[in-house]
């Protein structure tokens, strides 16, 4: 299910973006999703200045990550060269 914040869609956005170069490069990480730090919820009014102390949303839980999960020591070799290849541009 999608969420409609913009910290969420900006993460989605580049995750398929890097899955998609990944893929391109013969190289699939087997996990990569968005996620906020420690999973906690993301609100839904970020664009709204900060509230009261009433407020439990923690600050943390304001952006969102691109978690790209673990892989095979091959897989994180071939990510590497792909890396140092574009680096070497």
């Amino acid at each position: 299910m999608p969420n409609p914040n913009p910290k969420a869609q900006e993460a989605t956005a580049a995750r398929d973006a890097l899955a998609t170069a990944l893929t391109q490069a013969g190289i699939q990480l087997p996990a990569m999703d968005v996620r906020t730090p420690w999973n906690e919820p993301i609100p839904d009014n970020l664009d709204q200045p900060e509230r009261s102390h009433a407020d439990t949303t923690p600050t943390s839980a304001r952006y969102a990550l691109v978690h790209l999960g673990v892989c095979s020591a091959p897989v994180a070799l071939a990510l590497a060269a792909v890396i140092a290849k574009g680096a070497a541009r």
